[in-house]
């Protein structure tokens, strides 16, 4: 197993044992959903109640290395909490709490990585929602990738009904286009 796998799966148990909500999202959710890609680092959402985040932040931070000096004012100000797993690998953690993200972590499914190794990760339908709201050049490569590989799988309205609030909220509307587009254009490509 290597050692992203491993990482995430020493996060997760930590989270496990403590009985709290979470999944795995980012590169290792895209490996699983869209193109297998290359990625050195874990990205996970833990729901945190609102009124908690501070102990939340210091039980992690007392069992994980943290990446920078100020990581739980950082943790507090940002809600992610930035640490290294025992192997050295850097993990963000991003402290949810919306509805979204409550239904990300609801529908988050096992993913074997190894034999009798599972981690959970997001749907892909909340894996797109995620990467479209990031906004990024390398997450628009990456919902190509979903989209391609799931095709007719995609459930559409929980996308839209689910990105729209989030682009409206960044005031960024021409994300929803910009995926549309990217839709159509993959299934003229077929």
């Amino acid at each position: 197993m290597n050692g992203v796998f491993e990482a995430a799966l020493d996060v997760q148990r930590f989270f496990e044992e403590r009985g709290w909500r979470f999944c795995i999202i980012g590169g290792l959710a895209v490996s699983r959903l869209g193109n297998v890609r290359a990625t050195l680092d874990v990205d996970m959402t833990l729901l945190v109640e609102v009124g908690r985040e501070e102990a939340i932040i210091g039980e992690v931070l007392s069992r994980f290395a943290p990446r920078i000096g100020d990581a739980a004012e950082f943790a507090m100000r940002t809600r992610v909490v930035l640490i290294r797993a025992s192997n050295g690998v850097s993990v963000d953690i991003a402290l949810g709490g919306t509805v979204f993200e409550e239904r990300a972590v609801a529908r988050a499914t096992p993913f074997e990585v190894a034999p009798g190794v599972r981690l959970l990760t997001c749907s892909a339908e909340d894996l797109v929602v995620l990467k479209c709201f990031a906004d990024r050049p390398r997450d628009w490569d990456d919902v190509e990738g979903i989209l391609i590989r799931q095709r007719e799988r995609l459930d559409w309205s929980y996308i839209r009904e689910h990105l729209r609030p989030l682009c409206e909220l960044k005031e960024a509307p021409e994300i929803l286009d910009r995926l549309e587009a990217l839709r159509r254009r993959i299934g003229r490509a077929r």
